[in-house]
């Protein structure tokens, strides 16, 4: 989900940058939060746990 917010920053500040347009946040700021964006989610941040997705049919008894 991080990963769509970053790319949705990134094509706001692109965007910006090829329309020469200012909305008073600089294209800067948008490319660093964007790449923080990117970064929690590389830490893993805001996915699931680790056994959450395997479902009901995942676990087994024993």
């Amino acid at each position: 989900m991080l990963a769509i917010a970053a790319a949705v920053v990134f094509g706001i500040a692109f965007l910006l940058d090829l329309l020469n347009a200012s909305i008073g946040i600089g294209i800067t700021a948008l490319v660093a939060l964007g790449l923080c964006l990117l970064a929690l989610h590389q830490a893993g941040v805001g996915t699931a746990g680790m056994n959450s997705w395997r479902g009901y049919r995942g676990r087994t008894r024993r």
